[in-house]
């Protein structure tokens, strides 16, 4: 069987958004991780320098190291967390991607409290960009909180 240059065309189309779509998922990966580590430059690098985020009790902040300041005073307080990312989709035009997705959020308080952790969920909404280097960041993220179980002790989110 013969294949025609615009059916290779349109595999190489397909292959690149498989390939952006796997980037996209890699770079919040990377970047949730290293939350749950606090590893605040790792995570920054995952943003562009214009980013906003708008996260509802919080409202929006603008900038990629007012973003990094504002996640950082916020969760340095405390001593182990896990950020969960569900039920990502991701749509790539070009340069551009979007993406939603779930966050479930679980912390531990405080040394003493290991057994009862606060924990939120709620909608992500991104928009991405590709840096000229050639790889991804993010541009926007929204997060809304629908629920929460617990007590934010250091009140970190309200």
């Amino acid at each position: 069987m013969t294949h025609t240059a615009a059916e290779y065309d349109g595999l190489a189309r397909r292959l690149r958004v498989l390939e952006d779509k796997e980037a996209l998922r890699a770079l919040l990966v990377r970047g949730w991780r290293a939350l749950d580590h606090k590893d605040w430059r790792t995570w920054s690098e995952c943003w562009a320098e214009d980013a906003v985020l708008d996260f509802g009790p919080w409202g929006r902040t603008r900038g990629k190291e007012a973003i990094r300041e504002k996640v950082e005073e916020a969760e340095s307080s405390f001593p182990a967390m896990q950020h969960h990312l569900l039920n990502t989709h991701f749509d790539v035009a070009g340069d551009r991607a979007i993406g939603i997705g779930y966050m479930w959020f679980v912390a531990v308080t405080a040394p003493s409290r290991a057994s009862s952790p606060y924990s939120m969920g709620g909608p992500y909404d991104w928009e991405f960009r590709r840096s000229p280097e050639g790889g991804w960041l993010l541009v926007s993220q929204r997060l809304g909180v629908w629920w929460t179980d617990g007590e934010d002790g250091p009140g970190a989110f309200g």
